[in-house]
């Protein structure tokens, strides 16, 4: 068996056959109500199915965690970030878009842990949330909805990194784009990187630390895995490649300020966070229960949620 099918099966998840699954994305839509025909895109079929595979098909769980995700998109609004908010920081080129796919035809994010980022931590948040809302509006294959992210360690030390920071995007990741992440390679990180792993680690679930792989240039098995996931004529050299070239980031620019126009597009077609449905909604994800109108069936619903989250708060999902 391939070392990465193995790693493939250390990952797998609780399944439900499309039937059992629809049951449940149903269920979830239930108990969020009249909400989620304001939001069709964040409520959608596909979308409620990541958040219940996140929890596990806990349909409670997966609607508090997607209400939870409705209100942090209406206060952060991260479909109306564009490339001049965050092309600063995106300039110093610590986190891009590689121009090439994965094997599975999966988009690539390419981070240099090793260079130092001297903005604000909302900031950096902010331009991470701009990279994934743009990888979500360019995959355009329903089966293929998650993101490799490859990590080069080259120049690595403490200082490069920030426990807010590292904090803020974990939860960033784990609690508003569930199931995006199909893999995370670690390249050659130092001995000193596992004490701070060690340190990160409770900051993130189960399901996402073990989508983890610590990937060593002179380990023949890792060399091994990174062919079977990439072009090795496309990967950068500094992932064991041939591809040599450096990033042109006027391009790059260009093609963010392009794939711009298309979300502004996507917005005014209705099919994105509806700023005037801001204060409306807000007040219903604020209340206890969404309307006065609901049934009293829904009033326990939400209640049973309120509660769910105080006994399960401390636990792994």
């Amino acid at each position: 068996m391939s070392s990465f099918k193995k790693l493939r099966e250390s990952i797998l998840e609780k399944k439900l056959s499309p039937e059992e699954q629809q049951i449940k994305i149903g269920e979830v839509k239930k108990i969020i109500g009249p909400i989620a025909d304001k939001f069709p895109t964040i409520c959608s079929d596909a979308s409620v199915l990541r958040f219940l595979k996140a929890r596990n098909y806990n349909t409670i769980k997966a609607a508090r965690m997607l209400r939870g995700t409705i209100k942090w998109r209406l206060e952060f609004k991260p479909d109306k970030i564009r490339w001049d908010d965050v092309a600063r920081e995106a300039l110093i080129g610590r986190l891009y878009k590689a121009d090439y796919l994965d094997k599975q035809g999966r988009i690539v994010f390419v981070m240099k842990a090793g260079i130092q980022s001297t903005s604000a931590s909302i900031v950096q948040i902010k331009y991470l949330v701009y990279c994934l809302e743009n990888a979500i509006l360019n995959i355009s294959s329903s089966t293929q909805e998650q993101m490799v992210w490859l990590i080069d360690f080259r120049g690595w030390s403490a200082s490069c990194v920030s426990s807010k920071v590292t904090r803020d995007t974990a939860q960033v990741l784990q609690n508003h784009y569930p199931e995006r992440l199909g893999l995370a390679v670690f390249y050659n990180p130092p001995k000193l990187f596992q004490s701070f792993w060690t340190m990160v680690k409770p900051f993130l679930e189960p399901k996402t630390y073990r989508k983890v792989t610590f990937v060593y240039p002179d380990n023949p098995k890792s060399r091994v895995m990174m062919e079977e996931l990439f072009d090795m004529d496309k990967l950068e050299s500094c992932f064991g490649g041939k591809n040599t070239a450096k990033v042109n980031f006027e391009a790059y620019g260009q093609n963010m300020r392009e794939d711009d126009k298309r979300m502004t597009a996507f917005i005014d077609s209705g099919c994105s966070t509806p700023s005037f449905y801001s204060s409306e909604v807000n007040e219903a994800l604020q209340s206890r229960n969404d309307s006065e109108d609901e049934s009293s069936g829904n009033e326990a619903v939400y209640s049973n949620l309120e509660e769910d989250d105080e006994v399960h708060h401390d636990r792994n999902e």
